[in-house]
């Protein structure tokens, strides 16, 4: 059975816990409540890289939750916007760990969807100005199956797990066997030392996939 999101998406939107993510949305909205991202924006990281095109998951926890940031992809902001702190730190180790990678002038990270790099955060939504205030409504649930339908019917996926809340989560469900874990601290400017600088997770992977024989990614932007 050839999987895509399209078949997913029609199976998780009929379920319980999906249909009250939606109301939840829907009332905060008709409260005045900001959610980012806009509607359009939240699966955003589904529209830009395919199912069968995953080589690669990273995990972010939840969307920007200032104006104009949040774009659906984790860790991205669009062209127009400055780069945000932990954006900044990715490109910081992406410039002591690749010798070739020249520090970009915006944070918008779609040349890394069209390789391959699904852009997950495990909370899609985020009311302004509130980190972490979608963390219950549901969209643990949905993440959590999505890591684990890749899990299942795919293999040799690399996962970049960065902060003990991502890890928390998502750990248990990877099998080890199947797929690659690599783990460190969370790029924010509070816990960039503590493991994220340093990391090589750039060159790591594409030692992976090169050892896979896959295309290696080009992580210029």
């Amino acid at each position: 059975m050839k999987i895509t999101w399209n078949k997913i998406f029609k199976i998780e939107k009929e379920k319980k816990y999906f249909k009250k993510i939606k109301k939840y949305i829907y009332i905060s909205k008709k409260n005045k409540k900001i959610i980012y991202p806009n509607n359009e924006d939240i699966f955003n990281a589904f529209k830009l890289t395919k199912f069968n095109n995953i080589k690669i998951v990273i995990i972010g926890q939840d969307p920007y939750y200032k104006k104009n940031q949040a774009n659906g992809l984790s860790f991205s902001v669009n062209k127009n916007i400055m780069i945000p702190p932990s954006l900044k730190n990715i490109y910081t180790e992406l410039k002591r760990d690749l010798n070739n990678f020249k520090y970009p002038n915006h944070g918008y990270l779609k040349k890394w969807s069209t390789q391959g790099i699904l852009l997950l955060n495990l909370i899609l939504t985020v009311e302004e100005k509130k980190p972490l205030s979608h963390e219950f409504i549901g969209w643990k649930i949905f993440t959590k199956r999505i890591i684990n339908i890749i899990n299942i019917y795919k293999s040799n996926i690399i996962f970049l797990l960065w902060g003990n809340y991502v890890k928390n989560n998502i750990l248990n469900i990877i099998n080890k066997k199947k797929h690659y874990i690599l783990q460190t601290s969370h790029p924010s400017p509070l816990s960039f030392r503590n493991g994220f600088y340093g990391c090589s997770h750039f060159s790591k992977v594409n030692n992976i996939l090169k050892y896979n024989k896959k295309k290696i990614i080009d992580w210029q932007i």
